[in-house]
């Protein structure tokens, strides 16, 4: 069956840098695109990211633009996100998903990053 589950996360300061990864089994990974999502406590979910089933078509969202990058490997079946420059509010649990079309169709069970000093 799908199986999406994110790595990497972890306590950080502030104007520091982490990668976290989704390794993804169960289905072909590279014939899909994928997404970046968190959710702060207490908040809804926030869109981060989306990529390509070919590594293209990045977009990002405002509030990581010039900060977060996704990427993918897909001999690795594994979707990364780098992310830099990490502020207060960027404290979450990362979710990882697998699109099909415009539906996010399995997620992860995320991984918590906090940015304290």
């Amino acid at each position: 069956q799908v199986q999406l589950v994110e790595s990497g996360g972890g306590l950080v300061q502030p104007g520091e840098s982490l990668q976290i990864s989704c390794a993804a089994s169960g289905f072909t990974f590279s014939d899909y695109a994928m997404t970046w999502v968190r959710q702060a406590q207490g908040k809804g979910l926030e869109w981060i990211a989306d990529i390509m089933n070919n590594g293209g078509g990045v977009l990002y969202a405002d509030s990581v633009k010039g900060r977060f990058s996704i990427s993918r490997d897909n001999s690795k079946d594994t979707l990364y996100l780098q992310m830099t420059s990490l502020k207060f509010n960027d404290t979450a649990v990362y979710y990882c998903g697998k699109r099909a079309a415009a539906t996010v169709i399995d997620w992860g069970p995320g991984t918590q990053v906090t940015v304290s000093s």
